[in-house]
Parts: C-alpha cells; sequence; structure tokens
C-alpha cells in the first residue's frame, strides 16, 4: 500500500509542478489569476490568498490556473491591463509554455538529485527473468498484449534463469519456434500471468518484435565528479525524452498497434509501484520519466492542452486581431469533454487489466 501511496504522491507533485509553472510565470509578469486548483470536480481542502483561491480537488487528474475575465470580476473590468486576455502575444505564450518547461526542468533536477543520492548506474544485479524494454507496433509481442516493463520467467514452462543466461534462453526458444506458438510466463501484481505468442519470420530470422535485458536491480556507484554528475543526468534527460517522442511518432504513424499500449492514470500508478518496491533510485528515474511524458503530452496541439493554446496564439498572431471569444471557448469544451473521454476508457480499461484486481475477483 505504502508504494502505491508513493506513486500516487508522486503524480500529484507533478501535476502540482505543472500548474506552478503556469502559476509563477503569470505572477512574475503581475497577470491576475483567480484560482489555483491541483485535480478536478468539488474541493476537498480549500483557502484563499491574496484574492486567489486554491483548492486541492476530489478527482486526482490534471489541475488549472484560472485567470479572471473582466466581466464577472467585481474588481475590474475587460479593460485592466492585467487581464491574461489584454497581454501582449509573447507574454500569454510565456505563461502558456511554463508548464511544459517546470515539468522538463523538474525532470533534470530530478536526474541530478538521483546521481547526487545514489550515484550513477554501474550494471544490473541480475535476479531470475528478464524485463521487456520495447515493443515494436505490429509486432508479434505487440500482439500477444506483451508491454515494456513485463517481467518474463519462464517460456513454455522452462525457467529463463538469471543475467545475460535468460536473455539467451528466450531468444534461442524464439529463433527455433517459427511460425510455432510459445507460452511466456509473466510475474508482477501478485500472481503470474500467461502470454502466447508466435514469432514471426523476418529476414530469414524468427523475431517477436521486443528488446529485452536481464531482470533485476541496477547497481549504483559514486560519481567520479561534477562533470560526470552533470554529463549522466543530461544524458539520461536526452535519452528518456527522445524515447518519448519516438513513442508519440510510433502512436502517430502506427495508431492501432500502439494504442493498446497506452496507459491511463491506473497504470501509471501501478508501474509506479512497482518501481518503488525496486527502492528510492527506480522511484526518482520514474518520476523523471513521467514528468518528460506530461511536458510532451501537454504540448501536442490539441484542444484544451498547451500545445493547443499555443496554437490558437498562432492563429490570434497571423490573423492580427482576438480570436471570437465564443469559438475558443467552444473548441476548449469540446476538446476537455474528449480529453476526459479518453482518460475515463483508459481509467477502466486499465484497472480491468490490473493483476490484482484479477486476482481479486478470481480468489
Amino acid at each position: 500500500m505504502i508504494h502505491i501511496l508513493a506513486a500516487l504522491a508522486v503524480l500529484g507533485l507533478l501535476i502540482a509542478i505543472h500548474e506552478a509553472g503556469h502559476f509563477l510565470a503569470a505572477i512574475g509578469q503581475g497577470i491576475r489569476v483567480s484560482s489555483f486548483s491541483i485535480g478536478l470536480g468539488p474541493a476537498l481542502v480549500g483557502w484563499r490568498h491574496r484574492g486567489i483561491q486554491f483548492a486541492l480537488r476530489a478527482i486526482p487528474i490534471g489541475g488549472y490556473v484560472a485567470f479572471p475575465d473582466g466581466e464577472s470580476d467585481e474588481e475590474g473590468s475587460a479593460q485592466d491591463p492585467d487581464l491574461f486576455q489584454n497581454r501582449p502575444l509573447p507574454q500569454r505564450a510565456l505563461v502558456i509554455a511554463a508548464g511544459v518547461l517546470a515539468n522538463l526542468v523538474f525532470a533534470w533536477m530530478v536526474l541530478l538529485a538521483q546521481g547526487a543520492v545514489y550515484g550513477v548506474p554501474d550494471g544490473i544485479t541480475a535476479a531470475a527473468g528478464i524485463v521487456v524494454t520495447g515493443v515494436s507496433p505490429d509486432s508479434p509481442a505487440a500482439v500477444a498484449g506483451l508491454r515494456p516493463g513485463d517481467h518474463v520467467v519462464a517460456v513454455n514452462g522452462q525457467l529463463l534463469g538469471q543475467g545475460d543466461e535468460a536473455v539467451k534462453t528466450l531468444v534461442t526458444a524464439v529463433q527455433t519456434h517459427p511460425d510455432s506458438p510459445l507460452i511466456l510466463q509473466l510475474e508482477g501484481g501478485g500472481s503470474p500471468q500467461e502470454r502466447q505468442v508466435i514469432p514471426r519470420l523476418d529476414k530469414g530470422t524468427s523475431r517477436i518484435g521486443t528488446q529485452l535485458q536481464p531482470y533485476g536491480a541496477s547497481r549504483y556507484r559514486p560519481v567520479a565528479g561534477v562533470g560526470e554528475w552533470l554529463a549522466t543526468a543530461s544524458r539520461g534527460f536526452w535519452a528518456i525524452t527522445a524515447n518519448t517522442l519516438a513513442g508519440y511518432g510510433q502512436l502517430l504513424t502506427h495508431f492501432q498497434a500502439t494504442a493498446q499500449q497506452l496507459g491511463g492514470p491506473v497504470r501509471i500508478v501501478e508501474v509506479g509501484a512497482q518501481l518503488a518496491q525496486q527502492g528510492g533510485a527506480s522511484l526518482l528515474l520514474f518520476t523523471a520519466l513521467i514528468s518528460i511524458n506530461l511536458a510532451v503530452l501537454n504540448a501536442l496541439p490539441l484542444p484544451a492542452l498547451d500545445g493547443g493554446q499555443m496554437v490558437l496564439l498562432l492563429w490570434e498572431g497571423l490573423r492580427g486581431q482576438p480570436l471570437p471569444e465564443r469559438w475558443t471557448l467552444t473548441v476548449n469544451r469540446l476538446g476537455f469533454a474528449l480529453l476526459l473521454g479518453l482518460v475515463g476508457v483508459l481509467m477502466v480499461r486499465d484497472t480491468s487489466q490490473l493483476t490484482i484486481l484479477k486476482s481479486w475477483l478470481t480468489s
């Protein structure tokens, strides 16, 4: 339970960091803010400070910073120069971009903290089995439902062993069973599971379309100096960012196959809880990864996301005059409704797939 709470705390912290970026960018430029909320729905805890309503809300998904419009504000008017909509485009763009920038900067700082506290990676202490680190779209592994992070311990009833031998055993089984079913036994979440995967011949070699590495805990050693500390954090930051962008690219180019690997808040918390069990270094890495994912997600040019707001600002700049308020409000509301609908679908799907829940339902 404590690991689940740790993962929830990380998710809530990253949402707060994102919204704090918007908030501080606005306050720093003298733009008036009416409310700062973490979560959606009814307020669980709320207070008012210097005319700003702060709230922690019931639904732990997202958050928002709201700005007065002047018409519903008793203390001001629509012509108030400190209202968000009356500020120049560059200032408004900075406020919108600040949430994404806050998540990116925070991710790099977390990786710096990981290096300062635990050191730099120095190999893996092997345990039984292998871990799936990547799944190619449209591959046999994707069709079978394998996902990054899956822990495979046996193939057709044969235990994989440890270290590089475990990887070699699985690779050999795949290469010697083209077009024949393989039963992979997975562990995690409290109960074993099975996946049936059928290797496919590709350029004369039998493959399932995964990247694998030995399962085990990462070893760390103290940093050799400030240079190595900064370089290691920066390499990790750019590697995670590149992989995240590549993942979204695959979602666009291979949507049907990649969409099966999408996870909502429930899946994020499940993975976070599993990593929290492996120790603080893994939890910090998870924090950096999710922070970068939140940044990239919010940068997408979709309504109700920061990227969508930037597109509207760009359009306004090209037109040379503000967009019709009724039109922008309709677009944002529609986008927000679609976003909530997607999150709801992912939550229902992820909850139904949780191995802990399945074990409880069948016990």
